[in-house]
């Protein structure tokens, strides 16, 4: 294995790094299908914002195998938002599961969606049930669900879990 992984990067150097190549203008890549129309997948100009969550921060692509259900994890150890009364951080270790049905959620969109809360007040109930609004919206998965696990505050810990069941 590793004699294989060391003669790709030998011939990767040899044949686009020492001609100065970058990637995305290597012109033997295609561009795929999958990837057409999204924006902050490599973008150079990100706009971050801090304080408006919403849904046209996301982006979503087709599913690769929409005829087989398999589930995807997302594990954001570093999700902040604001107490809308004290105005102090709450911090969460955010994890969304879900099965796709057509739609994937593109992850740098969602890294960007979760970054938007930093300065977003909401109570960790009402934060948690967005999450799965907005993320239902965009790729309308078969099933999703939605953990805030929220850092201890004056002794107790919460843990809100929403859930999405496209039968229900």
């Amino acid at each position: 294995m590793k004699k294989d992984s060391a003669a790709f990067n030998r011939a990767y150097d040899i044949h686009f790094a020492k001609k100065g190549v970058k990637y995305k203008k290597m012109k033997t890549m295609k561009a795929d299908k999958e990837i057409e129309g999204l924006t902050k997948l490599g973008g150079q100009k990100i706009k971050y914002q801090y304080d408006n969550p919403t849904a046209d921060l996301l982006e979503t692509f087709l599913n690769p195998y929409p005829n087989r259900d398999y589930l995807t994890e997302f594990i954001f150890n570093e999700f902040s938002s604001l107490c809308p009364k004290t105005g102090q951080p709450d911090f969460a270790v955010l994890t969304v599961q879900y099965i796709p049905k057509t739609r994937c959620i593109e992850t740098k969109s969602l890294k960007l969606y979760f970054l938007a809360y930093r300065q977003y007040g909401g109570f960790m109930e009402k934060i948690t049930n967005k999450v799965l609004e907005d993320l239902v919206k965009v790729c309308h998965p078969k099933w999703m669900i939605v953990e805030g696990d929220f850092n201890t505050r004056g002794g107790t810990q919460i843990r809100v879990e929403a859930e999405y069941n496209e039968t229900d």
